[in-house]
């Protein structure tokens, strides 16, 4: 009985265990990462954490780390141990031994082991001592495959130099063909599907492609994605440590106090964009104009929405000043469907698959679309959020900078001196409503659709325009005269669509 009483392990929540449930008939003992054996008895009397945890779940691995920090302050007091529980499918073990692994060799071991041996066309004992870049593609994709070509360039130059710099590809393609032709290039691969490839692609957390690790002599990260850097500085970002990333952080700040729509816009020979007939136009000639970038397609549901607030904004901006310009750069996916989205706007564009495109993209970091980049008219960036600005204010955020922006700020502020800052309504008896900074709503009074103040109730969601609100005689929801909404139409907020 008193066996038995020593054998009871309680949670902290007030639950019991049987201590010996952490043993099997044939093992008593549990095992650290330098293979020593502790038995399971030993521990009795301590306090124990168990880690449920696993190599592929990226917050376990960030959390890993400050457990260790936890565990090395409290395990020399020798009454706390930690035993971690796993959840990867290779052995037990695997993730502890990967918190002190060192090398390209250990890293591919610890998610494949039989990775060593399938590098295409070379072993993982090659690479050690070397700068490698774990490059992540899928070469169908039409960025990786323009990025593919840049990395090509500069693989050649380092190997010319004589630098020890290596690339491995991961491919993420699902056709073999593709994988084929994007081996083409001079580095190494691991074979298509190989297991290792979606393993590494969790270890890293991977989240967009192109994605170039670099992994430095030491077999430890130096850069989660050196694409960026590659893809702007070619050779100079090698050789991809702290330092030098510092070093073309300040390049980079030159760069920007130096920029013009030259620099942005003109690549070699690609000096020009398009316009609605198809003629070529200088970049040059659009020297000194406000110049919004249009990043969208056809295919984007939210840039259909978009395109038509945009085209009427541009109307009312080019009848204020022709010293205005959008050029659309497209996503589209073949030139019909680009031709047939273009022919809805009334602005420039950069020729469909426009190798500018992608640089373009990763200059400004485009992560989704639709993106709307203003460049002033010296040719700097004046904001990469220019879409949010037309959005809440239409063609008045033109020409978009801080100082339009405070004055806008400065005639809202105008516009609501001496209106209370809460009221009651007989419209909503319930609550209070409180005057608040509201985007683009539908007044529950008329109706009708209202921007920028609005007398609000949260917890019910109910708006009423300053003027529904404010009128002494101000006619219920029933007295509002009909055929606000055009028949057959469904509005909901800012967007209206015909009804299903």
């Amino acid at each position: 009985m008193a066996e038995a009483a020593d054998n009871v392990v309680e949670t902290i929540n007030g639950g019991c265990h049987d201590f010996k449930s952490f043993s099997y008939s044939d093992r008593d003992f549990l095992v650290r990462n330098n293979a020593d054996q502790v038995k399971i008895d030993s521990l009795k009397g301590k306090k124990l954490g168990l880690y449920f945890s696993a190599s592929w779940c990226g917050p376990c691995r960030r959390f890993t780390p400050n457990l260790i920090e936890v565990y090395s302050a409290l395990s020399s007091k020798g009454d706390f141990e930690v035993i971690f529980v796993s959840a990867d499918e290779e052995r037990s073990h695997s993730m502890v031994t990967s918190l002190r692994c060192h090398g390209l060799r250990s890293l591919l071991r610890f998610h494949d082991p039989q990775a060593l041996g399938r590098v295409v066309q070379g072993t993982v004992s090659d690479l050690e001592g070397k700068t490698v870049g774990l490059y992540f593609s899928a070469f169908s994709f039409k960025p990786c495959a323009d990025f593919t070509l840049k990395l090509a360039e500069v693989y050649k130059k380092l190997k010319e130099k004589g630098e020890d710099f290596e690339v491995v590809m991961i491919s993420l393609e699902d056709e073999e063909e593709s994988f084929k032709e994007s081996f083409g290039a001079p580095w190494l691969a691991l074979p298509f599907k190989d297991k290792s490839c979606e393993k590494l692609a969790r270890y890293f957390e991977l989240s967009t492609l192109p994605t170039v690790v670099i992994i430095g002599p030491d077999g430890k990260t130096l850069h989660p994605n050196a694409a960026d850097a590659i893809d702007e500085h070619g050779i100079e970002a090698y050789p991809f440590t702290p330092e030098k990333f510092a070093e073309l952080k300040e390049i980079e700040k030159a760069k920007e106090a130096a920029q013009t729509l030259e620099s942005v816009l003109i690549s070699g020979d690609l000096d020009h964009v398009i316009g609605k007939d198809g003629t070529k136009v200088k970049v040059t000639d659009l020297v000194g104009k406000t110049v919004l970038l249009y990043f969208s397609a056809h295919w984007c549901p939210p840039c259909r929405a978009f395109t038509p607030n945009l085209v009427e904004v541009y109307k009312k901006i080019k009848e204020k000043d022709e010293a205005f310009e959008v050029i659309f750069i497209s996503s589209d996916r073949d030139q019909t469907s680009f031709e047939e989205y273009y022919s809805e706007m009334p602005w420039l564009a950069l020729p469909f698959g426009d190798a500018r495109k992608s640089s373009l993209s990763r200059k400004f970091k485009v992560q989704g679309i639709p993106k709307l980049v203003a460049i002033g008219t010296t040719g700097k960036t004046i904001t990469t959020d220019a879409r949010g600005l037309v959005k809440a204010h239409g063609a008045d955020a033109y020409p978009f900078t801080e100082e339009r922006l405070k004055e806008i700020e400065a005639q809202y502020e105008e516009m609501a001196k001496g209106w209370p800052q809460k009221l009651k309504h007989k419209l909503h008896e319930e609550h209070e409503l409180e005057l608040t900074r509201r985007g683009s709503y539908v007044c529950d009074g008329c109706e009708k659709t209202g921007e920028i103040w609005s007398f609000y109730c949260g917890e019910c969601d109910f708006d009423l325009h300053p003027k529904c609100a404010l009128e002494k005689d101000k006619e219920t929801k029933g007295d509002v005269e009909e055929g606000n909404t055009k028949e057959g139409w469904v509005c909901d907020g800012e967007v209206c669509t015909r009804a299903s």
